[in-house]
């Protein structure tokens, strides 16, 4: 799977965990070149709470394009710092890589 914002790959990963529709993406998947932090926070009532990062690509700016739970609840354990998108971001399959 891959995030893509404005022609650029913000994120790709071989596996995602799927939550309420949303890939979360592991945190080593991100190009971090692509992201501040934000001071976005935001509550789900299961999961924590959630902060925020800036998106940037191709010279424009996405606020509060991504989040992640630094701290879930219990019940959401298996997305600790995994990063979904929002905003005009698409999450879409990446092409299977040929090996040559």
């Amino acid at each position: 799977m891959r995030a893509v914002w404005n022609g650029v790959v913000l994120a790709e990963a071989e596996r995602t965990v799927v939550v309420e529709g949303n890939h979360y993406f592991p945190p080593e998947s991100l190009h971090r070149e692509c992201f501040t932090d934000s001071w976005a926070r935001s509550l789900c009532f299961w999961k924590g709470l959630a902060r925020y990062y800036t998106g940037t690509a191709g010279g424009r700016t996405n606020a509060n394009a991504a989040w992640y739970y630094p701290h879930p609840s219990p019940l959401a354990r298996k997305i600790k710092n995994h990063v979904a998108f929002r905003n005009g971001v698409v999450v879409e399959e990446a092409a299977p890589r040929v090996s040559r």
